[in-house]
């Protein structure tokens, strides 16, 4: 066996009962982990395209992100908007005087704009599909095992009989038959909780919810690997053994857990 696929799978055996333990204990718990999630990530963001630890942008963007979303988290998601809205004018105010070209100049503030709104908008509502019914924690489990086995579906099914490719020009392993066997892992988590821990919900809206999930998180995946591809990078960063980066590991459940969350919100606890 690939020893990356050892590592990959050893680290996954430890941290994903954690992640899940601190899901279904939310509150604090469970904010502290997006927290944790959300800073890291944006510190691989900046860094990933080219501004460093000593600059004024780097800590203006890590501190603004931190402030978003423990606003979007603990007060509204409203207010965590106004709050990008500062960061900005700031990051403008910052930036406009710096002594670069002004294509650089533009290219740096889209970057770094893009990246504090994907990561500080999307995370939150991580938290807030636990916060959502006193089933919470079931619907993370929900989302997070739908997530880790699409992907682990997408990558076999990929190998073994991927073909024709999903996005060449993004990420030239993806092929459309890994696209649609990733899907199938919604289905297969939908048919287990709605025999299990989801038996009150009907289940063909649980098949439709992981369905989604699968789909838009496999997508979600493909918009990071399009951010790696114009900076020029493999992966986010290290820290995680045999996944690469915080961004790497959790792409897909930024763009899944709003999705989740307004399905909940529109079609089962409304």
């Amino acid at each position: 066996m690939d020893r990356n696929l050892i590592t990959r799978i050893i680290v996954a055996l430890i941290f994903g009962p954690l992640i899940i333990l601190l899901s279904y204990l939310g509150g604090y718990w469970l904010f502290g982990m997006v927290m944790l999630f959300a800073v890291i990530g944006i510190i691989e963001f900046t860094l990933g395209c080219g501004i460093r630890v000593n600059m004024l942008p780097f800590w203006l963007t890590v501190v603004f992100t931190a402030g978003i979303l423990t606003v979007s988290m603990l007060i509204s998601m409203t207010s965590g908007l106004i709050i990008l809205a500062g960061y900005f004018i700031c990051l403008g105010v910052i930036t406009a005087v710096r002594n670069i070209s002004p294509s650089n100049l533009f290219k740096q503030q889209s970057f770094l704009i893009w990246g504090t709104a994907y990561i500080s908008l999307l995370y939150p509502f991580v938290y807030h599909v636990r916060q959502l019914s006193e089933q919470g924690g079931d619907w993370m489990l929900f989302m997070f095992g739908t997530l880790w086995l699409s992907d682990t579906l997408a990558m076999f099914v990929g190998k073994a009989i991927g073909k024709r490719k999903l996005a060449p020009t993004v990420s030239p392993n993806k092929t459309i038959a890994g696209f649609v066997g990733g899907m199938t892992g919604g289905i297969i988590v939908a048919l287990i909780l709605g025999f299990w821990l989801l038996s009150n919900i009907d289940l063909y809206l649980l098949i439709i919810a992981g369905i989604l999930v699968s789909l838009i998180g496999q997508i979600g995946d493909l918009v990071e690997s399009c951010w790696k591809r114009a900076v020029g990078i493999k992966d986010s960063s290290a820290i995680i053994p045999g996944h690469g980066g915080v961004l790497d590991r959790f792409d897909s459940l930024l763009f899944a857990a709003p999705v989740l969350y307004l399905f909940l919100n529109h079609f089962i606890y409304r």
